[in-house]
């Protein structure tokens, strides 16, 4: 069995965090605009990682399920911070890996592989990510981040 085991300790511990999304409700026009841009995106990355509708549903915060289908049928429309947020990471996760593993197989395989880092404790980086909380996407990105070399 193949591990993906991007595990630089001394990196990681380095680290600078990466910022979320500026705090602002979804009434700032700035962050209105990117709601489309954003869920395409997002279920690009989804169909990539092979992610089931529940996955999604969790990485996005748990929406009801109507909401979410509404989502994914328009692909455009006002999002909570939360759920941009949460996207954002979602996405600089799937940019560090593309950088980190040049083969796009293999970056999109990582999240479901076994993974020996210390954030993963053997376990995908996708059980990690589906844990339902936030800050779960922010350190997976950290991390990546820290070891492809920053922000």
């Amino acid at each position: 069995m193949i591990r993906y085991n991007l595990n630089l300790d001394m990196i990681a511990r380095s680290a600078r965090p990466t910022p979320p999304l500026p705090a602002a409700s979804t009434a700032d026009p700035a962050l209105a605009g990117l709601a489309g841009p954003a869920l395409r995106t997002f279920f690009s990355v989804a169909r990539a990682w092979t992610l089931s509708n529940d996955e999604c549903i969790t990485l996005l915060g748990e929406p009801r399920r109507s909401t979410y289908f509404e989502w994914k049928r328009a692909m455009d429309g006002r999002r909570a911070r939360d759920t941009l947020e949460r996207i954002s990471y979602v996405l600089g996760i799937y940019k560090a890996l593309q950088i980190l593993l040049p083969d796009p197989a293999a970056a999109d395989a990582w999240v479901r592989k076994p993974n020996d880092g210390p954030l993963f404790g053997g376990r995908p980086a996708l059980a990690r990510l589906l844990s339902g909380n936030v800050a779960d996407l922010y350190v997976v990105r950290q991390y990546l981040d820290a070891i492809r070399g920053g922000g």
